[in-house]
């Protein structure tokens, strides 16, 4: 892994970004930490083009995009040529938008995010899938996430360790299972405070990183996207904190 694909996901520091002027400082404070490129989600509203200039003039790549789960397959048109305002290849559906209660309920819905990623890689943009643990239900004897891979063959994956390990399931494995097919990982860490499961930067906690990190490189992950929804620090130090150690321990 490279530094410069480690990117800062936003949305960790979504409490700061909710103003134009407020964007523009969370921006600079994390390129002063050390990243080249970031996620954009949880931001405030802002005009596309202020944003890229935002982004060009701290010298950060825009790496891929959270959208609005419905936009992604209601106005996968809209969602393309914001995309294209951004200069951005990827972006990620981030929950399910109708939450399958059945297998065939399932299928629906991967039927709905394969139309979508087709439009989308007609415009040479990747829809990647964010999961959480709601993903590793069974249904039928298999996972819902297994249904949406299964029957979306254009959809991508933006795995999250965190929650993969939080749904009962193994990230490498998952990782393994996604090979060439997975350009987006997300890195939060799972850890026990009090003997109550918390998100931790990445090293502080308890996933086996130098096995989930080996099979993301091999399987061809682009971006190595540092997250976290919940922080038991500074939103910022906590950010600093994982970059740090992936750094430290795998860049090359």
């Amino acid at each position: 892994m490279k530094k410069s694909q480690i990117a800062a996901q936003l949305y960790t520091v979504r409490d700061f970004l909710k103003t134009p002027a407020e964007i523009a400082a969370s921006l600079s404070k994390v390129k002063q930490s050390g990243f080249d490129a970031v996620q954009l989600s949880g931001l405030g509203p802002i005009d596309d083009l202020e944003l890229v200039k935002m982004l060009d003039g701290e010298g950060l790549v825009c790496c891929a995009t959270h959208e609005n789960s419905a936009k992604i397959v209601d106005e996968t048109a809209e969602v393309i040529e914001h995309l294209k305002r951004l200069n951005c290849k990827y972006t990620a559906y981030p929950w399910p938008h109708i939450i399958p209660k059945t297998a065939a309920e399932a299928k629906e819905v991967a039927a709905s995010l394969e139309a979508a990623a087709v439009k989308m890689a007609a415009a040479g943009q990747i829809l990647t899938y964010h999961n959480h643990d709601i993903e590793f239900m069974k249904l039928d004897g298999k996972t819902m996430l297994d249904h949406f891979y299964d029957n979306a063959p254009h959809l991508q994956g933006e795995l999250d360790t965190y929650w993969v390990q939080a749904g009962g399931a193994n990230p490498t494995s998952w990782v393994n299972k996604l090979n060439g097919r997975l350009p987006l990982l997300h890195l939060k860490d799972y850890g026990i405070i009090d003997r109550k499961v918390v998100m931790t930067p990445i090293g502080m906690g308890n996933l086996e990183w130098c096995y989930i990190l080996t099979a993301a490189e091999a399987a061809g992950t682009e971006w190595f996207i540092i997250e976290q929804d919940v922080c038991q620090v500074d939103p910022f130090d906590s950010l600093k904190l994982s970059l740090d150690f992936l750094v430290e321990n795998f860049v090359r």
